[in-house]
């Protein structure tokens, strides 16, 4: 099976200069896609349900609607790939396909960062404690409803851990809010 993947001009100039000019003369040609300033990828890439998201923002951390249906805790689709940055940091994003980048302080970026194997790509990751924190942190964003249906299908699964939940929502100053979540039963 051919290996979907991006190309950085880093990743190529290692291999020489000869190898640098190939490349572009490949985007020249069609059979690579400039995504943005130094990275390409081919067509086959960019049609699959995950990119690599570190070769398109490094350090990025997929989030909010992306994580939440990598986990099974929404029906809703992301329009977009919801990446948290560190707050302040200058990131170009690609046009296509679509980013919402999310800027975090370091307490809440720092905070449940695991790494899963998407599509054939390492992709840094929240954990699903996290991923429901920030659900009850931003139901006003995303809407009450949709906050409902993360925490009632987080509270579903066999694997939850409450003990971490909660520990995550003091950091992240929810703690209230989740203990009225979970007393009503949501």
């Amino acid at each position: 099976m051919h290996k979907k993947k991006f190309i950085t001009a880093g990743m190529v100039c290692e291999q020489g200069r000869a190898q640098y000019y190939a490349t572009l003369h490949k985007a020249k040609q069609g059979e690579l896609v400039r995504v943005k300033r130094g990275v390409y990828a081919e067509e086959i890439a960019l049609a699959d349900t995950m990119v690599d998201i570190e070769s398109l923002i490094p350090g990025g951390i997929l989030c909010m609607f992306s994580a939440w249906e990598h986990y099974g805790l929404t029906t809703q689709v992301p329009q977009q790939y919801d990446v948290a940055i560190k707050r302040g940091r200058k990131v170009v994003a690609p046009r296509y396909p679509n980013f919402k980048l999310h800027n975090l302080s370091d307490n809440a970026l720092n905070l449940g960062i695991t790494t899963a194997n998407i599509s054939g790509y390492k992709v840094k990751i929240f954990d699903i404690e996290k991923c429901v924190c920030d659900a009850v942190k931003f139901r006003n964003k995303i809407g009450i409803d949709v906050c409902t249906e993360i925490v009632k299908n987080y509270l579903k699964r066999r694997n939850k851990n409450i003990a971490k939940l909660m520990k995550y929502a003091k950091v992240l100053r929810v703690e209230k809010t989740l203990e009225m979540c979970l007393a009503m039963g949501v």
